[in-house]
C-alpha cells in the first residue's frame, strides 16, 4: 500500500532500463505516494498560507533529488525513456472525448472504465493518465507555485521540441475532428446557414496547417500571433455555428445524440485554444499547468454518468415539460362553465370505463395464463382510453402529469415573489384542485353506478348478474383499505407519470423525424391515400400522437406490469380509482342490499377516495418535480407559499372544491 512506501526505496527503484510497464507502474506509485498525504490538513503556523500536503511532499521529493545527483540521474533517465516511448499526442487530442459521437457509446465506455480495472501496460498517455491522476489532484495542482513548477519542469527532462511536436500533432487531430463534425449532416443541417457562409470549418483546417508551417519554420513572433488571431477568430465562428444547433432542436425536436455531438465539438474547440496558449506562450510552464489542471478535471468528469446524462437530457426534459404545460393548461378549470364542462367530460369517460370493467372480468374468466391475461387486459384498457380521447372525454387520473408543468410556470420566484404572484399561484392551486375534483367525481359517478345498473339489469332479465359470486368476493378482498390497496394506488400514480413521459418522447421523435411531413408528402402514402387525405392524416397525427401514445402505453402498463412483476417475484398490482369504482359497483350489483351490511364493502368504499388521491398526487408530484428541474426553478420561501395556501383554506375552503359564481 502507498502508506507503507518509503521515498528512499521508491527513488532507488527508478530504472531507465526497466521494461516500459514497470516504468509506468513506478510513476503510478510515485503519484500515489504524493497523493497519500491528506489534503484536508495544512502546514505552517496559524495564520500562514494553507499548503496542501501533496505539494509539500513534491517539494520534499525535489529536495532529495537535488541533494543526490545519482538519484537525479536515475529519475531523469527513467523519465527520458518514458517520454521517448509514450504517445503524448493521444493525451492532448483524445483524452475526454468519445471515440464515437453517440451518447449511448459514451455511457457504455464510462461504465467499462468504472467497472473494469485499467492497466499501465500501454503506450497511450491518454489511457495511462487515468491511472496517474485523480480528480482530487486538481486542488494541489492549483496551489503549485512558479518556483516549484520550474523545478518540476527541469526534472521531467522533456526536450521542448518533443512536446511541441506532440501538441502540434494533437492540434491537427483535434481540428480534423472538428472539421468532420462541422460537416456531419446531423449538425450541418441544423446550423444557422448565415454562420456557415464563410465556411469556418474548412478555413479552420487551412489556418491550422499555416500555423504549423510557421511554427516549424521558426517564424517571427509577430507572424505567429497574426496566424493565431486568425485561427482564434475561426474558432469563435465554429463555436457560434455549433451554438446555433440548440435553438433548432428546441423548435424541431430534441436528439440527445446531437446534443452530445455539439458538446464534444465545443469541448474540442476549447482544447484547441488551450493548446494554442501553450504553443505560443513565451514561458509555457504556466500554460502547461493550466492544461494539466483542465485534463485532471476531465478525469473527474469522465467518471461521472449521472451528471452527464442529466446535462444532456435536460433540454429534452424541458421540451417535454413545456409541451405538457401547453396541454395541461386546458385541464385547469377557472369558472363554473369550465367546471361543468370538465364534469361532463369525466362522466363520458366514466361511462366508457364501465364497459371496460366488464371486459376485464370477461378476459379473466377465459382462464388464460398470467401473461396473456395481462395482454388482453392491456389491450382492453388501451382501447378504452383511446376511445375516451377521441370522444374528447377525460379520465381524471391522466390530468396531473399534464397540469404539473403548467403549475410550475405559475410559481412565484425571484423578483416576482410578491403578494400578487403568491395569490395568483394559490388561485392556480385551487383551480387545479377543483379540476381534479370534477374529473374524479365524474368518472366515479358514471362508472360505479352504470356497472351496478348493468349488473342489476342482467339479474332481472337473465336471472343472474354478469359478475358472479367468486369474482365479487375477490373484489371485496382486493380493494380492502386495510390491504395493500394504497401502496398499489401510489404505484399506479408512477405508471400514470411514466405514460406521460412516453407520450412526450413519442411526440418529440415524431417532430424530430418530421413524420408529419412524410405522411403528407411521401409519394407512396400520397398515392395510396390521396393528397387531401394524406394532409388530413398528417395534421391529425401531429395533433394527437402524444395522446394516442399516452393512453395506449398507460393501458398496456396497467395490464402487463402486474404479471411481469410477479414473474420476477414482485407482488405489485394496480389500483385505478375509476376501475376500482366500477369493480365495487359490480360487487354491489351481485350482493344487492346485503352488501350494505358487509364491513368489507364499506372498507372498500372508503378506499376509493384515497385511491384517487394517491393516483393523482403521486403522478402530479413526479411531473411537478420534473418541470421544476427542467426549468431550473428552486423553490425559495416555501413557507410563504404554504402559508398563503393555508390562509386561502381558512378564508374560502370551498374554493378548492367548487368554482366561484363569477
Amino acid at each position: 500500500m502507498a502508506a507503507n512506501w518509503d521515498l528512499s526505496a521508491l527513488v532507488n527503484a527508478a530504472s531507465a532500463r526497466a521494461p516500459q510497464v514497470e516504468r509506468h507502474l513506478w510513476l503510478v506509485r510515485l503519484m500515489e505516494w504524493l497523493r497519500h498525504a491528506p489534503t484536508t490538513r495544512t502546514a505552517g503556523e496559524p495564520g500562514e498560507a494553507r499548503t496542501p500536503l501533496p505539494l509539500l511532499r513534491l517539494r520534499h521529493l525535489l529536495n532529495v533529488v537535488d541533494q543526490h545527483p545519482d538519484v537525479r540521474t536515475q529519475v531523469q533517465g527513467l523519465l527520458a525513456a518514458f517520454w521517448k516511448e509514450i504517445d503524448a499526442a493521444a493525451l492532448f487530442a483524445d483524452y475526454g472525448f468519445g471515440a464515437r459521437l453517440s451518447l449511448r457509446s459514451e455511457v457504455a465506455a464510462r461504465l467499462r472504465r468504472r467497472l473494469l480495472p485499467g492497466t499501465p501496460e500501454t503506450s497511450d498517455l491518454a489511457e495511462l493518465f487515468g491511472l496517474l491522476f485523480q480528480p482530487e489532484d486538481a486542488s494541489w495542482l492549483q496551489a503549485l507555485d512558479e518556483a516549484t513548477l520550474a523545478r518540476v519542469a527541469a526534472l521531467l527532462a522533456t526536450p521542448e521540441a518533443a512536446w511541441r511536436d506532440a501538441m502540434a500533432e494533437a492540434l491537427t487531430i483535434l481540428v480534423s475532428a472538428v472539421h468532420a463534425s462541422g460537416y456531419a449532416p446531423a449538425l450541418r443541417q441544423r446550423m444557422d446557414r448565415s454562420l456557415l457562409a464563410h465556411q469556418p470549418f474548412r478555413q479552420l483546417t487551412m489556418s491550422t496547417n499555416a500555423l504549423r508551417r510557421a511554427l516549424a519554420e521558426g517564424a517571427a513572433p509577430e507572424e505567429l500571433q497574426q496566424q493565431a488571431r486568425l485561427l482564434r477568430a475561426l474558432l469563435d465562428e465554429c463555436r457560434a455555428a455549433a451554438a446555433s444547433v440548440r435553438p433548432h432542436l428546441e423548435a424541431y425536436g430534441v436528439s440527445v445524440d446531437i446534443l452530445f455531438e455539439v458538446d464534444q465539438l465545443r469541448a474540442r474547440l476549447r482544447r484547441i485554444e488551450l493548446l494554442l496558449d501553450v504553443l505560443l506562450a513565451p514561458q509555457p510552464q504556466p500554460e502547461l499547468l493550466r492544461l494539466l489542471r483542465e485534463l485532471v478535471q476531465v478525469a473527474g468528469q469522465q467518471r461521472g454518468i449521472r451528471g452527464m446524462l442529466s446535462r444532456h437530457y435536460a433540454l429534452l426534459a424541458r421540451q417535454l415539460a413545456e409541451r405538457h404545460a401547453e396541454v395541461g393548461s386546458h385541464y385547469i378549470t377557472r369558472d363554473r362553465r369550465e367546471f361543468v364542462a370538465m364534469l361532463r367530460m369525466a362522466l363520458g369517460g366514466g361511462a366508457v370505463m364501465a364497459f371496460t370493467t366488464f371486459f376485464k372480468f370477461g378476459i379473466l374468466a377465459l382462464g388464460l395464463s398470467a401473461f396473456w391475461s395481462g395482454v388482453g387486459a392491456g389491450l382492453n384498457y388501451a382501447t378504452s382510453f383511446v376511445i375516451i380521447m377521441l370522444a374528447h372525454w377525460t379520465v381524471a387520473t391522466k390530468q396531473p402529469a399534464m397540469t404539473a408543468p403548467a403549475m410550475a410556470d405559475c410559481l412565484p420566484r425571484g423578483r416576482d415573489n410578491d403578494e400578487a404572484a403568491l395569490e395568483g399561484f394559490v388561485d392556480r392551486v385551487a383551480q387545479l384542485t377543483r379540476s381534479q375534483t370534477a374529473g374524479i367525481l365524474g368518472n366515479v359517478m358514471a362508472c360505479g353506478p352504470l356497472v351496478f345498473a348493468l349488473q342489476w339489469a342482467s339479474g332481472a332479465v337473465f336471472g343472474q348478474p354478469l359478475v358472479g359470486e367468486a369474482t365479487s368476493h375477490h373484489v371485496l378482498e382486493s380493494l380492502h383499505l386495510l390491504g395493500p390497496t394504497l401502496l398499489f394506488a401510489a404505484f399506479t400514480g408512477v405508471l400514470l407519470f411514466a405514460s406521460s413521459m412516453m407520450a412526450g418522447w413519442a411526440e418529440n421523435a415524431f417532430v424530430f423525424n418530421r413524420l408529419d411531413s412524410a405522411i403528407a408528402w411521401n409519394p407512396r402514402i400520397v398515392g395510396r391515400l390521396g393528397q387531401a387525405r394524406a394532409q388530413r392524416w398528417a395534421a391529425w397525427w401531429r395533433a394527437n400522437v402524444s395522446g394516442v401514445v399516452a393512453n395506449a402505453s398507460l393501458g398496456f402498463m396497467l395490464g402487463l406490469v402486474p404479471p411481469l412483476a410477479a414473474f420476477v417475484g414482485l407482488p405489485l398490482d394496480v389500483r385505478h380509482v375509476t376501475l376500482s369504482s366500477g369493480q365495487l359497483g359490480a360487487a354491489l350489483g351481485h350482493y344487492g342490499l346485503a352488501a350494505l351490511s358487509m364491513p368489507a364493502f364499506w372498507w372498500c368504499l372508503a378506499a376509493i377516495p384515497l385511491t384517487g388521491l394517491l393516483n393523482v398526487s403521486v403522478s402530479f408530484l413526479l411531473a411537478f418535480r420534473l418541470a421544476l428541474r427542467a426549468r431550473g426553478i428552486e423553490l425559495h420561501e416555501r413557507a410563504r407559499i404554504h402559508a398563503a395556501i393555508r390562509a386561502r383554506l381558512r378564508r374560502a375552503p370551498l374554493s378548492f372544491l367548487l368554482p366561484p359564481r363569477r
